[in-house]
């Protein structure tokens, strides 16, 4: 079976939750940089790290990699790529991206325009055309350059990966899946375990909890584009990966997770998205100001993503909502709270500092994550009668 390097970006500061989850599916990591982590597969690898990562934002195919500090030598490094391997003739490619980091090569435009005459040069002499029609499946490419250090990678993905399929309706700042799922993944929560969002906007950190409580895969039911690459990854290979999905989804499970917004169409809209995921079942979603959070139970979880005051006409209202969001957190008994947010007075407000910070960009914008640790529950006490006749 052919062996790949595959590329996996992700959000900054999120890089060893997904490293974990390629050490989960059981491939060696060959890097882990900023913004992306890298290992050897082969084509299971492509379809099951495209079908089950959950913190991903697209698999790359790693082509090659090569120094370059002039447009000539990106322009020989890239032609020197064996192309023809991955693009059939009538392949349509291009270079979607272009990204530039301490190189002497900075213009993504120039840098993608050189790239793509050098592919047509090596693809024209390989299959002996002089020109192409690019009606076929399409291969986008990206590169990344750091220190004059170029990294080409072809992207098998598509659309990014943080897509899943549900999500057909949004609130007004949603948080992508990706990133709500790698925020679950940094606590200790599991399915068992008590989980509200009372900001749930359209759901995505309830909906994304519930796939995992579910063990539904987050690219079942969605499409990558190198399902239409039969040169590089053969169509029973994606059945059989798919089929590995299927049969890992959990129907009977009982959960107790709660969503509350104020806005009831919002709380209609994370309804939808649920069903269209497949939980709706597994979460009570409400009307619900965060003034009225209130749970009877213990030890259970807040992860949420309240708002920043990113907006002119919505900072005044911080302190007051951080303060309620601190003082409804403390009515809580043994309960641990998870709340990324820019809003730099979040911990003077809530009335807390942190147990632990961590820094993750959530796009461009900087952005920290809060947890507030509760007690860990009691373990549970073996009747030693029980066995007893």
């Amino acid at each position: 079976m052919r062996r790949f390097e595959l590329i996996v970006p992700c959000h900054f500061g999120l890089e060893s939750v997904l490293k974990r989850e390629i050490d989960d599916l059981g491939y060696d990591i060959t890097e882990v940089a900023d913004g992306r982590v890298t290992f050897l597969g082969d084509e299971e690898a492509l379809c099951r790290a495209n079908i089950f990562l959950r913190s991903a934002e697209r698999i790359l195919i790693k082509i090659g990699s090569f120094h370059a500090e002039s447009f000539e030598e990106l322009f020989q490094g890239t032609k020197a790529l064996p192309w023809e391997e991955y693009i059939p003739e009538d392949g349509r490619f291009w270079v979607a991206k272009a990204a530039s980091v301490k190189s002497r090569l900075f213009s993504p435009s120039d840098i993608q325009s050189i790239m793509k005459k050098a592919m047509v040069e090596r693809l024209r002499d390989i299959y002996h055309v002089n020109w192409f029609s690019e009606e076929g499946a399409g291969f986008p490419v990206r590169v990344f350059l750091m220190k004059d250090q170029v990294t080409i990678g072809l992207d098998s993905t598509g659309e990014s990966l943080h897509k899943r399929g549900y999500r057909r309706l949004t609130a007004k700042a949603p948080i992508a899946e990706n990133l709500a799922a790698a925020l679950i993944m940094l606590t200790p929560w599991n399915g068992g375990r008590i989980l509200v969002d009372p900001f749930c906007g359209s759901g995505t950190i309830l909906i994304e909890a519930a796939m995992m409580a579910a063990g539904i895969a987050p690219g079942m039911n969605r499409g990558f584009l190198a399902q239409d690459w039969p040169r590089v990854v053969r169509e029973e290979i994606w059945h059989d990966a798919l089929e590995e999905a299927r049969d890992l989804v959990k129907r009977d499970i009982t959960t107790d997770i709660q969503g509350y917004d104020i806005d009831e169409r919002m709380v209609e809209i994370a309804r939808e998205n649920a069903r269209l995921a497949g939980v709706d079942s597994f979460i009570h979603f409400q009307r619900r100001g965060v003034d009225q959070l209130s749970h009877s139970k213990k030890y259970g979880f807040l992860i949420t993503n309240p708002p920043y005051g990113e907006r002119l006409q919505e900072r005044d209202e911080m302190p007051a909502l951080y303060r309620t969001i601190g003082e409804r957190f403390r009515a809580l008994d043994s309960w641990s709270m998870y709340l990324i947010t820019s809003y730099e007075d979040a911990e003077r407000d809530i009335g807390r500092k942190a147990d632990k910070n961590r820094k993750i960009y959530n796009g461009m914008l900087k952005t920290y994550y809060y947890q507030f640790l509760g007690p860990k529950p009691a373990p549970r006490r073996i009747n030693a009668a029980a066995g007893m006749k």
